[in-house]
C-alpha cells in the first residue's frame, strides 16, 4: 500500500476513535463509528487477495447494518423522549437496538458469526487492529449507556460468548482464528462485568489488548498462520518462542501471570454483587479457552513435527526482534499479584 494512503487510514482510525470516544450527541458518535469502518476497510483489503476481498466485504455489510440500527435506535429515542444525548437513552426499544447494534459491532454472542471469518481473510496486523483499537469505541458506547441497558441480555449475552468462543476454539487449526475465539470469549469477561464496574471493564480490556497485541507481533515476527507451522517456529527464534508460551498461559488467565488479575478481580466483584452462580459458571467456561491456549503453547515449544529424513528444517535466523514486540511480552508475562492491593484501592 502506498505510504501515503496507508498513514491516512491510521490517521482516521485516530479521529474516528476519537469522536466517538469524545462525543455527547449520538450523531457524532455514529460519524465517528462510519470514519473508523472506512478506514479500516482499505486496511483489510490491502493484499489484494480473494479471501482479503471477501472479508473487507463481509466487514463493510455487517459495520453498515449495525450502524444503521444504532442510528435508528438513537432517533427513536429522540422520537419520544426529545433527547440526543447519550447518556439519556430510556426508551425500552431503543436500548434493545442499541445493544444488538453494539453488540454486532463488538462481535458478541449471537452476533459474533462476521469475526472470525473477517480475521482470518486478514494479515495479521490489521487483524491486531480489528481484535483491539477497532472494540475501542463500541465499549465506550456501551459504557456511556450501561445505565439503561438489560442486565439480564448482557449476562446472557456474556456467558453465550464465553461459551461459544472457548467451544468454538477447540477444532480450530488456524492462529487467526483461535485468537478470533479467543477475543469473543474476553469480550463475555468485560461485558458481564460492565454495568457494576466501568474501571474493571477498562482494565480487563486493556490488559487484553496488551496481551494480544504481544501474541499478534509473535506471530508475525516468526510468520506463523497455523499449527502445523507453530512446532517448527522454535527453530528460528528459540527464545521468542519460548516466551510465546508464557503469553499464551497468561491470555488463558493461570496465575501469577498477568491475565490472571482481571478475571480474578470479576469473579470478586461479581461474588460482592450476589452474583456467585454467575461468576461460578464463567469461570469454568474459561476452562474451554485454557484447552485451546495450552494446545498452542504445546505446538509452540514442545511438540516437534512428524519429518522424514529428507525434511528440511526451517533453522535459527537472525532477525531480531523489535522493540515494541518485547515491551508487550514483557508486560503480558510480568506477574501484576504483587500489585493487586494497589488495584483493589482503586475499585
Amino acid at each position: 500500500m502506498n505510504p501515503q494512503a496507508k498513514l491516512i487510514s491510521i490517521l482516521s482510525l485516530l479521529l474516528g476513535t476519537t469522536i466517538t470516544i469524545s462525543s455527547n450527541h449520538w450523531a457524532m458518535a455514529w460519524t465517528g463509528l462510519e470514519i473508523n469502518t472506512l478506514a479500516i476497510l482499505p486496511l483489510i483489503s490491502k493484499p489484494h487477495h480473494p479471501r482479503a476481498i471477501e472479508a473487507a466485504t463481509k466487514y463493510f455489510l455487517v459495520q453498515a447494518a449495525a450502524s444503521t440500527l444504532l442510528l435508528f435506535s438513537c432517533t427513536t429515542n429522540a422520537l419520544f423522549t426529545g433527547q440526543w444525548d447519550i447518556t439519556q437513552l430510556t426508551h425500552p426499544i431503543s436500548c434493545l437496538l442499541l445493544t444488538t447494534a453494539i453488540s454486532t459491532k463488538l462481535g458478541l454472542v449471537p452476533f459474533h458469526f462476521w469475526f472470525p471469518e473477517v480475521l482470518q481473510g486478514s494479515s495479521l496486523t490489521t487483524g491486531l487492529l480489528l481484535a483491539t483499537a477497532m472494540k475501542f469505541p463500541p465499549i465506550t458506547l456501551f459504557l456511556l449507556t450501561s445505565n439503561s441497558l438489560n442486565y439480564t441480555l448482557l449476562t446472557t449475552m456474556a456467558i453465550a460468548s464465553a461459551a461459544l468462543g472457548g467451544w468454538a476454539g477447540l477444532n480450530q487449526t488456524q492462529t487467526r482464528k483461535i485468537l478470533a475465539f479467543s477475543s469473543i470469549s474476553h469480550l463475555g469477561w468485560m461485558v458481564i462485568i460492565i454495568i457494576y464496574n466501568h474501571k474493571l471493564t477498562l482494565i480487563t480490556f486493556y490488559l487484553y489488548c496488551m496481551m494480544t497485541a504481544a501474541i499478534f507481533l509473535t506471530l508475525k515476527t516468526t510468520k506463523t498462520l497455523k499449527l502445523s507451522s507453530m512446532m517448527t517456529t522454535w527453530t528460528k527464534i528459540p527464545s521468542l518462542n519460548a516466551i510465546l508460551m508464557l503469553t499464551l498461559l497468561s491470555l488463558a488467565g493461570l496465575p501469577p501471570l498477568t491475565g490472571f488479575l482481571p478475571k480474578w478481580l470479576i469473579i470478586q466483584e461479581l461474588t460482592k454483587q450476589g452474583m456467585t452462580s454467575t461468576a461460578t459458571i464463567i469461570a469454568l467456561l474459561s476452562l474451554l479457552g485454557l484447552f485451546f491456549y495450552l494446545r498452542l503453547a504445546y505446538c509452540a515449544t514442545i511438540t516437534l513435527p512428524p519429518n522424514s529424513a529428507n525434511y528440511m528444517k526451517q533453522w535459527q535466523t537472525n532477525k531480531s526482534v523489535n522493540t515494541l514486540t518485547t515491551t508487550f511480552i514483557t508486560l503480558s508475562t510480568i506477574t501484576l499479584l504483587p500489585l493487586s492491593p494497589m488495584i483493589f484501592t482503586i475499585f
